[in-house]
């Protein structure tokens, strides 16, 4: 069993009974999206684990996550098999990343590789790019849950003007939770953070 516990201002019953649903948040609208604790519940449940908690308001919050006992044979350390690097190309790349430190890594990865990389902060910004450099792009890049307009809020909007255009999806929350909640079509290609840098150039 692992606790951590806070000295904050609690919760109340109401709040503390739906606080790992997804997308519930007490935040304003676009201050968070909610998925922190669904997805900690969801990594939890996976590991045949559970997860409690404990708050009053004006008394803080006490989580206990409770995982089972395993036993296992000693851990063999593997070759780990050599990887090519990525080819890379020359295409221009609309790249829409909220978290600075992710966006400025990505744009790195992506211009070592020989590509052209147009940035946006939110899925908002995105499509005044698009509408900018459209004639350049090749390729969308985006998060999934941004503010303003989410990434495939941004997808769909950018896709009336251009219907065939091409996108990727990234996400830092678990797979099924994305495909259950943002409903994705299941041919669009989504990445799950972190990304390996052999998977973030274009074959």
């Amino acid at each position: 069993m692992v606790s951590v516990s806070d000295t904050g201002q609690g919760m109340d019953d109401a709040t503390r009974q739906r606080i790992f649903e997804p997308f519930f948040t007490t935040k304003d609208v676009g201050k968070g999206t909610g998925l922190g604790l669904a997805v900690v519940y969801g990594i939890i449940k996976q590991h045949e684990g559970y997860i409690n908690v404990y708050s009053e308001p004006g008394k803080g919050t006490t989580f206990r996550i409770y995982l089972p006992i395993i036993t296992s044979d000693a851990r063999v350390d593997r070759e780990i098999p050599e990887t090519k690097a990525p080819v890379g190309g020359t295409e221009t790349v609309l790249l829409a990343e909220d978290d600075e430190q992710v966006r400025n890594l990505t744009v790195s990865v992506l211009r070592e590789g020989g590509y052209a990389v147009i940035t946006a902060v939110d899925g908002e910004e995105a499509v005044k790019k698009y509408l900018e450099y459209k004639d350049r792009i090749q390729l969308l890049l985006f998060d999934l849950i941004m503010p303003k307009k989410s990434g495939q809020e941004a997808y769909d909007e950018i896709r009336k003007i251009a219907p065939n255009v091409k996108v990727l999806f990234a996400s830092g929350y678990a797979p099924d939770l994305v495909r259950q909640k943002a409903l994705l079509d299941k041919r669009l290609t989504v990445l799950y953070k972190p990304v390996r840098r052999t998977t973030c150039c274009l074959p």
